[in-house]
């Protein structure tokens, strides 16, 4: 029996850049498909209730960049991600919209319970998420100060990740 020849490493190399790149690109291809839906552009227009019953709209946040995040309280993914959230509120604008996780009391105790102060409103039916093409969460737009959408987002995403965009929002805004 034949033995097979030791690659040599500028082979070895080569195999490794090529499987990299096939795995970018079936990252790509899979994120472009979870994105499809989602809407881009200018944002629609955008009317709801926060917790407290005080109206809400995307024009309130006109002037500056804003991150629009949509998730749920029985979505595990949207609670490995509500941390980074509320420390992004800290320093930014940002809106969130809880789809389908019960009515403001019911959220209001969810929030307190997990020490959250951002600023949430309730979409008790996902008609304001199927206004942006959102029909699973987390999902999350940056908006800019013209209220055009700079980047939209599917699933989870880093505290960086959404720092970074919303600079560039603010940079590419004027």
């Amino acid at each position: 029996m034949q033995q097979a020849k030791p690659q040599t490493p500028a082979k070895a190399w080569w195999r490794t850049v090529r499987n990299l790149l096939v795995i970018l690109l079936i990252f790509l291809v899979m994120k472009a498909f979870l994105q499809r839906q989602m809407v881009s552009g200018e944002a629609p227009e955008f009317y709801g209730l926060l917790l407290d019953g005080a109206p809400v709209t995307l024009v309130d946040y006109q002037g500056q960049p804003v991150l629009l995040h949509f998730w749920a309280t029985w979505c595990r993914i949207c609670r490995l991600e509500q941390n980074s959230i509320e420390a992004i509120s800290q320093d930014w604008p940002v809106l969130t919209v809880a789809m389908q996780s019960g009515n403001a009391q019911e959220l209001q105790f969810y929030m307190d319970e997990h020490g959250l102060t951002h600023s949430v409103v309730v979409d008790p039916t996902g008609a304001l998420a199927a206004q942006f093409g959102v029909f699973a969460v987390p999902a999350t737009f940056i908006i800019d100060a013209e209220g055009n959408i700079r980047f939209r987002e599917r699933g989870y995403t880093t505290a960086w990740g959404l720092r970074a965009r919303l600079l560039a929002a603010r940079w590419l805004s004027g």
